[in-house]
């Protein structure tokens, strides 16, 4: 083995000839979960390398499986992700949820409404007896939490910090050429998957297209405290330049209450309102927002940035699988990207570990289509809502206004519909994959 390559005691399985049954290219939030699921799925049997750019501090230190809790830094500025209730039983199923609990903020209701109209509706975690809706945690806290379970695992290596420069097709698998510390060096695998992010550079030198919807708008990051507690309530609200979401979080290392606020904006004004004084952008959010939460009072370090949907036109082909915002890059809004993402992962790693564990070849296309057959109406149906909502609220003119807040309200005294509607959000409508 390589000394660049941090490496676990690997399965005695052996890889047909290859380095490696599946490298995975980048080793963030999809990269880490897909290894784990993989792992999970094939009882530790097939042997992985996740490569990440960025160092990965986990695996700086002696892979000593005893360590079993990840490091926790509170900070006001981190910034999070929500995970829908479907994401939990997947979470739940790899073993560490009690770990993950420790550090995230429960979501007990949402909040629907647009501002200056009598339009709103409420889903409570109760109407489906569940714990929570949702959850919101700190991207670093679920990467370390990640990181942590993957150390434990036998068969996954990890060269970190380092690059995929390229994947060329083999006769069987694939060729992964990897650089690191300044060396290159060409490793086989069956298998190999792109989840290097929404600007693939990967995606790019493999000549796949993307299809491109330019929002027009960009989203403003950063979060906020104000005078109220939150009381596990998520906010969706339409203002006239955009949607508004603030999501619970847990209270900050001075016991402020926190949230994370994605706002989306006109280009120009969201710049503005990050390079603004903190006086002046909270004004302009109590504005927008209105005092369901009191005053806010506290707002963090702000960022923004170029709103699109982005697709993939292939996500897979022999030996190669595209996943992540790699694969699809969604509106946030709806805030479902993230759980949209470990759905694929759940999808493709039963599939895989199945195949192997028959000794198909894990490259061959007609196999990977299959995955791709089998979640393209989830996917469909979950990039369709995160489209079309902004959509439904981006029209002010009063008639569709109109009829837009009798649709709520509607919603709002329909058991049948809302119940529907949080299922979806949920990410357990048919067809979901949820482990």
């Amino acid at each position: 083995m390589n000394a660049e390559v941090v490496s676990n005691k690997h399965s005695q399985k052996q890889c047909q000839g290859n380095d490696y049954d599946i490298v995975i290219a980048g080793g963030g939030m999809v990269g880490a979960s897909l290894a784990l699921l993989l792992s999970h799925y094939s009882q530790q049997q097939l042997k992985m390398l996740v490569v990440e750019s960025f160092p990965i501090v986990a695996t700086q230190k002696a892979l000593d499986v005893s360590v079993t809790s990840p490091q926790y830094s509170p900070s006001f500025d981190a910034r999070s992700t929500a995970l829908s209730f479907g994401s939990r039983t997947i979470l739940e199923s790899l073993g560490f949820w009690p770990m993950l609990a420790q550090h995230l903020a429960e979501i007990s209701d949402i909040h629907v409404s647009e501002r200056g109209r009598f339009g709103s509706t409420t889903m409570n975690c109760n109407d489906v007896a569940w714990p929570a809706l949702g959850y919101v945690v700190e991207n670093t806290w679920l990467g370390n939490v990640l990181l942590t379970k993957l150390r434990q695992q036998s068969n996954v290596d990890f060269a970190a910090p380092a690059s995929v420069l390229a994947i060329k097709p083999l006769q069987i698998g694939v060729a992964v050429t990897i650089e690191q510390q300044g060396e290159q060096r060409t490793l086989q695998s069956q298998l190999a998957v792109v989840a290097d992010g929404a600007n693939s550079e990967l995606r790019k030198k493999l000549g796949i297209d993307t299809q491109v919807r330019d929002y027009r708008q960009r989203a403003l990051i950063t979060n906020v405290s104000f005078s109220k507690a939150h009381n596990g309530i998520a906010y969706e609200r339409f203002t006239e330049q955009g949607p508004l979401a603030l999501l619970p979080l847990t209270d900050s290392e001075q016991g402020e209450t926190r949230a994370a606020l994605v706002w989306s904006l006109p280009k120009e004004r969201a710049q503005h309102l990050c390079d603004c004084d903190a006086a002046e952008f909270l004004q302009a959010l109590q504005h927008s927002f209105g005092h369901r939460q009191g005053e806010f009072i506290r707002v963090g370090e702000r960022s923004n940035y170029d709103l699109s949907l982005v697709e993939a036109q292939e996500q897979v082909r022999s030996g190669i699988v595209v996943m992540g915002n790699a694969a699809h890059s969604l509106h946030p809004v709806a805030g479902q990207g993230f759980n949209l993402a470990l759905r694929d992962c759940v999808r493709l790693s039963q599939l895989l570990a199945a195949a192997f564990a028959v000794q198909q070849p894990l490259h061959e296309v007609s196999l990977l289509q299959r995955y791709q057959q089998q979640q393209q109406f989830d996917q469909q149906k979950t990039i369709g809502f995160s489209n079309r909502l902004p959509d439904l609220f981006s029209h002010r003119q009063w008639p569709l206004s109109i009829f837009r807040n009798i649709g709520l309200s509607l919603l709002d005294v329909t058991p049948v519909a809302k119940n529907e509607f949080i299922l979806h959000a949920a990410g357990l409508h048919p067809g979901a994959s949820t482990g």
